[in-house]
């Protein structure tokens, strides 16, 4: 298995709302099988636009917080997990052409396990493109978010890996 420490910047836009949320790290990323990647972000702060004015969102403001950003990636499927001791969770799974599951929760109250604290909702993956199989340069991801019948909005996730 290989393992490099290598500098990225990933992006998150809405196309019909005014999100963009960028950042720039050092990840982790580790070969797992012939064209599979995880790739690991450790204790990030997110940079948010807003109006035109960029803030940063800080992890708790706590030295002792962890947040952990996970990328699973395949040329076929992407599942992205964020963890957070005290904020909120998700997992994304993203594969082309089908109807995925977003899952949000918050850690912290000691109810992690009851089911009422999970908000589920469907992603459609319209495209999933990972340049450079064998050592990943760039992913990008354009998918639909839906709770019900209800479009919440069009999303790009992209990921430059240098």
């Amino acid at each position: 298995m290989l393992t490099e420490h290598r500098s990225v910047s990933l992006s998150y836009i809405s196309t019909n709302l005014e999100i963009l949320v960028h950042l720039d790290a050092i990840a982790t990323v580790y070969q797992r099988n012939d064209g599979k990647f995880h790739v690991v972000l450790n204790n990030i702060d997110f940079g948010v636009e807003v109006d035109g004015r960029k803030e940063i969102l800080l992890n708790q403001s706590h030295q002792n917080s962890k947040n952990l950003l996970w990328l699973e990636i395949s040329p076929y499927r992407v599942i992205m997990t964020q963890q957070n001791t005290n904020n909120v969770n998700y997992r994304h799974f993203w594969e082309r052409g089908v109807y995925g599951k977003s899952r949000y929760w918050i850690n912290g109250d000691g109810a992690e396990n009851n089911q009422q604290n999970y908000l589920h909702l469907r992603n459609f993956t319209r495209s999933l493109t990972l340049v450079n199989q064998s050592n990943p340069q760039s992913l990008r991801i354009e998918y639909e978010l839906w709770s019900s019948n209800l479009n919440l909005g069009n999303y790009i996730l992209h990921l430059e890996i240098n």
